[in-house]
């Protein structure tokens, strides 16, 4: 993949309520790097080295998963408090995750989940993450947002791809970037979320964004 233009402008868009927000990240080409060798068989082949401030764009046709790019970040990073943003998951990738806390690959692990995933499957696999985390470390929206965030003192990384956490064989794409403004900008919508104390309500959902916490973003969201 080439570009011709010296930087490129990354725009993160997500609608609620049809008031859109974006953040604005300036890139240098440099920095990006694309991975389509689709035959790799493991995340780690894959991703290669992370440095600061990396951009790595990458696609994999099944070979790995959600949880195992996950895993070779922290492998990388050391330990890290982890937000795992994900339409639905897997009983097996709830169990890895789980080892994750156990094996202190994990500090803090918080999950934000779409609300459908409550009943889904009969609400076998809800009931299994929250049994496994606890009700305070997970939140339902209105979501199909994919995304995490592994944060500590030397590293903002943020993960966005098409899988959810779950077996995934299909093409599928994943970005990683290490940038803190665009760390603390997710950030601000998984707080928002999490400081609802309730259960889901779609009134939480029409209230969302509504929030103004004077961050360097304020100026961009469009929802306020």
């Amino acid at each position: 993949v080439t570009r011709d233009l010296e930087t490129f402008l990354a725009i993160e868009i997500f609608e609620m309520n049809a008031k859109p927000t974006s953040t604005r990240r300036e890139t240098f080409l440099k920095k990006r790097q694309t991975r389509m060798q689709l035959n790799l068989e493991s995340a780690r082949e894959a991703i290669g080295k992370i440095e600061h401030g990396c951009e790595i764009f990458g696609l994999t046709k099944g070979n790995f998963s959600y949880v195992s790019i996950l895993e070779e970040l922290l492998n990388q990073t050391g330990q890290a408090d982890v937000i795992i943003a994900t339409w639905t998951a897997g009983g097996a990738d709830i169990q890895k995750a789980k080892e994750f806390i156990k094996n202190k690959k994990i500090r803090n692990l918080r999950f934000l989940v779409d609300q459908s995933f409550r009943t889904r499957a009969g609400g076998e696999y809800c009931q299994l993450l929250v049994k496994t985390f606890g009700k305070d470390a997970v939140r339902f929206q209105r979501s199909h947002c994919k995304f995490s965030l592994i944060t500590n003192d030397e590293w903002n990384l943020v993960l966005r791809t098409s899988m959810n956490l779950n077996e995934n064989n299909r093409i599928e794409n994943y970005e990683i970037s290490d940038d803190k403004n665009f760390s603390n900008f997710l950030m601000q919508l998984t707080e928002e979320i999490f400081d609802q104390k309730h259960e889901y309500t779609e009134e939480d959902f029409k209230k969302l964004g509504e929030q103004q916490n004077q961050t360097p973003f304020d100026k961009l969201r469009g929802w306020a």
